[in-house]
């Protein structure tokens, strides 16, 4: 089942935010991140929040055809909360799940819905995921027309007995045709998910799939080590023996393989799991990782703006109902103190080219630095405003949470 939410203190009833929390609104990007707890069939490895036809049943609230009028009421909850301030969202974000599975006028309507209430940004990115099998050529022009300007695939590999293992359903010649009808409805930021490391999986295997990626041409590749979750299937059969843990050693030379290729070919890194053309970038991920605000929609997704963070009930029926009696479905929140934040702040900024601001450093954090350098995981650069900012090299990539954990001890 999906992971649990976090422990946190109760949100209020309304979803009101603490004055504090509001005062800095609008001199941050405001994201919306939209979550569809949908999925044909629950893949092995996957701990999301995700819910099948059979999971679900018939319970109230849980339909997809009813799902897109709750998270409408939402976006217009989160009107009244953020109050009158003048905030044009500038990136929208739907993920899953598999979003494309509610019909393209419902995605459309959130989207909508989000663009009535607050107004985009001139140059708004708005994304939905999709799996290859779970769209048409036509849903594509829809989606294009209802003014989604990215499109990222879940492709994970190329090798028809590794998605078997990782209970992915696509045919892997589905995604240089879903590729294409992207770019004949008018993409023009389509996006390619891999993952390595899956059990059998050899490095010429992962080549395949890399290679595969590039053929389609696009302008990013997100590249995600396979993590064996508590409570997955994958987890089950990992205790069980039937197939093996994924191993560190496998795992860095399956990474080094994908910089090398992807860097060839002009796709470079602007976060460790992340590659792009120059401007591709996922400017709504890029917003995470900087701590800017966004809302997110839906069951189990969480929100963050101004140093508030919170999240909604898990279950699509529970967050339906707290919908419909008019009430936030926010289960819990936590603020942040500026020891918590600092830290959060090296945790992401470090994993960015663009680096971490040295300064954000305490006194322990930078002693470490000399070290980290001397081992090669670690470069100081000077900044557009000519600060000290931390890179990790690519040795230090492989090696983040121990920079990490040094930079904080």
């Amino acid at each position: 089942m999906p992971s649990a939410l976090p422990v946190g203190e109760p949100a209020p009833a309304d979803g009101a935010l603490p004055d504090a929390a509001l005062a800095g609104l609008g001199r941050r990007p405001l994201g919306f991140y939209v979550h569809v707890p949908f999925c044909t069939v629950r893949c092995g490895y996957c701990d999301f929040n995700t819910y099948t036809a059979a999971e679900l049943g018939d319970q109230p609230g849980a339909s997809r055809t009813t799902y897109a009028e709750a998270a409408i009421a939402e976006v217009r909850l989160a009107r009244r909360v953020l109050g009158d301030v003048d905030v044009p969202v500038s990136t929208i974000f739907v993920g899953g799940g598999t979003p494309t599975l509610l019909a393209p006028g419902d995605l459309g309507a959130v989207v909508a819905a989000v663009a009535a209430e607050f107004g985009l940004t001139d140059d708004a990115e708005v994304t939905t995921e999709a799996n290859p099998d779970s769209v048409a050529v036509w849903d594509l022009a829809a989606l294009r027309e209802m003014g989604f300007t990215r499109v990222s695939f879940g492709m994970q590999s190329a090798v028809p007995r590794v998605l078997a293992t990782l209970d992915r359903t696509h045919d892997p010649l589905r995604v240089p045709a879903v590729v294409g009808w992207a770019r004949e409805a008018g993409f023009d930021q389509v996006s390619l998910d891999l993952i390595y490391g899956t059990p059998g999986e050899s490095l010429d295997d992962w080549r395949l799939s890399v290679e595969a990626a590039l053929a389609c041409h696009p302008d990013h590749v997100s590249a995600y080590a396979l993590i064996v979750e508590e409570g997955t299937a994958l987890a089950r059969r990992v205790a069980r023996g039937e197939v093996p843990a994924p191993d560190d050693d496998d795992l860095a030379d399956k990474y080094q393989l994908v910089d090398e290729v992807l860097g060839g070919v002009g796709l470079e890194w602007y976060e460790v799991s992340n590659w792009s053309r120059p401007g591709g970038e996922c400017r709504h991920n890029v917003g995470y990782w900087h701590g800017d605000d966004w809302w997110g929609v839906g069951p189990g997704a969480h929100s963050h703006v101004g140093g508030v963070r919170w999240w909604n009930v898990k279950h699509p029926a529970a967050y339906a109902d707290r919908i419909a009696a008019g009430v936030s479905p926010a289960h819990g929140r936590e603020v942040l103190d500026a020891s918590t934040r600092r830290v959060e702040r090296v945790l992401l900024e470090l994993r960015l080219r663009e680096g971490l601001p040295r300064e954000v450093l305490d006194e322990a954090g930078n002693a470490a630095v000399p070290g980290l350098v001397d081992r090669g995981l670690l470069e100081v650069v000077r900044g557009p405003e000519g600060e000290e900012r931390l890179v990790l090299t690519p040795a230090g990539r492989l090696l983040a949470d121990l920079a990490v954990r040094e930079l904080l001890a």
